[in-house]
């Protein structure tokens, strides 16, 4: 991963909480001054909305605000040359598979997997004619009309 990105996950890790550490004012001080001032700007307005600055991109899908992200963005994020922006909601981006941060487990439970269908055998089954059928088609002579039918004109 991006060593600046690293260093703003890690920045915003201090500032909400999310790690706790003996000297934490020291570590953000070091990590503000690795960080160029334009990155820390934009970070800074984000959190002064009381938005955190950076979010996951799973599944194709921003983490801060759950709208897509275009694949040029996550192809950039997967080759690691650039840093990125959310288009919608500001917030700089980063892979989470790549990070080696864990994802909360799935709390769900999964369905059990399907057991594979038996093929049908090539052989079907063909009904015969049974004694009543023949009294049935004889019914319906031509002269003769069911109720509910109307004659075809021919």
């Amino acid at each position: 991963m991006n060593e600046l990105l690293h260093d703003l996950m890690k920045l915003q890790a201090l500032e909400f909480g999310e790690i706790k550490e003996k000297n934490a004012e020291a570590t953000i001080a070091e990590l503000r001054g690795k960080i160029p001032p334009q990155i820390l700007g934009h970070y800074d307005r984000l959190v002064a909305k009381g938005k955190k600055g950076v979010a996951a991109v799973r599944n194709q899908v921003c983490t801060g605000c759950h709208m897509r992200v275009p694949i040029g963005v996550v192809a950039t994020l997967m080759h690691d040359t650039d840093i990125q922006l959310c288009e919608n909601c500001g917030r700089y981006l980063y892979l989470s598979d790549t990070t080696g941060i864990k994802a909360p487990e799935e709390t769900a439970k999964r369905k059990p997997a399907r057991k594979a269908r038996t093929p049908k055998s090539s052989l079907q089954m063909v009904s015969t004619p049974s004694p009543a059928m023949p009294l049935a088609i004889n019914e319906f002579r031509p002269g003769k009309l069911h109720p509910g039918l109307r004659p075809i004109p021919g």
